[in-house]
């Protein structure tokens, strides 16, 4: 096991710019751009609750759940979405794979520690816009960005009593966004001047934060156990070194063909985001080995948060709220003869309002979930579907509706380490 995780490590690290290329969505332009991580694919196929503790599978969104870790496990997970973008007078399709995450669990006792990587926000866009002058003299602006913020984490889990664990982790930030806009004038009749400008700007984003986390649970009878979590992050600040490159260009399409002279860089300060704190509180109640539900509640104070660049104003942002519910069912853990009864089949839903208010309209999404976990033979190790269906923002006030769907897969494998040989 500890060859396929040095190798999957290589292959991530060789794939981290692949994997900023994880969103479709316009409404990455702004901020770190569209924050993607919503836990592994067993928390996201149940709207994302992050309450249950398991002894096999990773739980990324809250620290303390390492303690509860029974064997060494090893998660990997990616999607692939479609994205349908809507306007009031246009639709448009797209399509991303991106890998989502990579993360080891080690149980150590009491103790469990928790280490991995996690491609935590994506920039991806191609968008044409047009506006036309009092003269009648159209502009067309196109307009595309890539790149995102990448965390690399380790934390720890510690079974305090019984019933109640402490975790915390420490995580930094890295990665570079690019965005690029090329405007084309056009004559007054609509044909496009022979020159265009083009402007280049990239920020290099660099930060360190920290993720406490708790988890309780306790025995209500002997079939029922509830169970509650806490996980709070503080606010930490990403620092971005800003830089913009302007130049005369000719375009065919709306794409560059060549560069007329020399690019002019154009000074810009860097920045300091604050990245805002975030206050997550979760219950539960169930039989583990049977059913479990659970609902969190997600506060984020990013009425302070701000964009890479000074000169947005169409921008502003509130504190985000969200809500999920989830959970799962398993008809038989113990069935030999029967496969689909040993399958855990989850499902949930979550709701957010994500703090993102552009032209006066606040950017609201919401989804539905389902996910399953199909055992491996022989091994407690489980390959995870999951499928997200969802719809963010709306067409009025200018603005852009979609409608997503996402496709889950990822892989839980598990192994002993550290158990000492009873025969050489």
């Amino acid at each position: 096991m500890i060859k396929k995780i040095i190798v999957s490590i290589s292959l991530l690290f060789s794939l981290v710019s692949f994997a900023q290329e994880g969103t479709s969505s316009p409404y990455s332009f702004y901020g770190i751009g569209d924050v993607r991580f919503k836990g592994t694919i067993e928390n996201s196929s149940m709207g994302g609750i992050s309450v249950i503790p398991d002894s096999i599978h990773m739980n990324i969104v809250n620290p303390a759940m390492y303690s509860s870790l029974k064997l060494t496990t090893y998660a990997v997970g990616g999607t692939f979405s479609v994205n349908k973008l809507k306007t009031d007078s246009q639709s448009e399709k797209a399509q991303r794979t991106a890998l989502d995450y990579l993360a080891v669990g080690i149980p150590l006792k009491k103790l469990g520690v928790g280490f991995g990587l996690i491609p935590y926000s994506s920039v991806g866009y191609n968008i044409k816009s047009s506006t036309t002058d009092i003269n009648s003299i159209r502009t067309d602006s196109y307009n595309k960005g890539d790149g995102g913020v990448n965390k690399v984490f380790l934390g720890f889990g510690y079974q305090l009593t019984k019933d109640l664990s402490f975790g915390a982790d420490v995580q930094y930030n890295f990665g570079q966004i690019n965005t690029q806009n090329i405007s084309v004038r056009n004559d007054v009749n609509g044909v496009p001047i022979q020159y265009a400008t083009k402007e280049l700007n990239k920020s290099n984003a660099n930060g360190v934060n920290f993720n406490t986390g708790l988890s309780y649970k306790t025995k209500l009878n002997n079939n029922l156990t509830f169970f509650s979590s806490a996980t709070y992050s503080p606010e930490s600040k990403l620092n971005l070194g800003n830089t913009r490159t302007v130049s005369l260009v000719q375009t065919i399409s709306g794409v560059e063909a060549g560069v007329i002279g020399d690019p002019v860089d154009i000074t810009v300060p860097s920045t300091k985001l604050k990245l805002p704190s975030k206050y997550t509180f979760g219950i539960g109640i169930g039989n583990v080995k049977k059913w479990v539900i659970g609902s969190e509640l997600t506060m984020q104070n990013s009425s302070n948060f701000g964009n890479r660049f000074n000169d947005i104003s169409n921008v502003s942002y509130q504190n985000a709220t969200k809500f999920t519910f989830g959970g799962y069912y398993i008809p038989n853990y113990k069935s030999y003869s029967n496969f689909f009864s040993r399958v855990v089949y989850r499902g949930g839903f979550r709701y957010e309002n994500t703090g993102l208010i552009i032209n006066n309209t606040p950017i609201k999404d919401g989804a539905l979930t389902l996910g399953l976990g199909m055992p491996l033979k022989g091994a407690f190790s489980n390959v995870n579907l999951g499928l997200e269906l969802g719809n963010r923002g709306t067409k009025s006030a200018g603005l852009v509706n979609e409608n997503y769907m996402n496709f889950n897969i990822g892989l839980s494998l598990n192994d002993r380490w550290f158990v000492k040989r009873k025969y050489d």
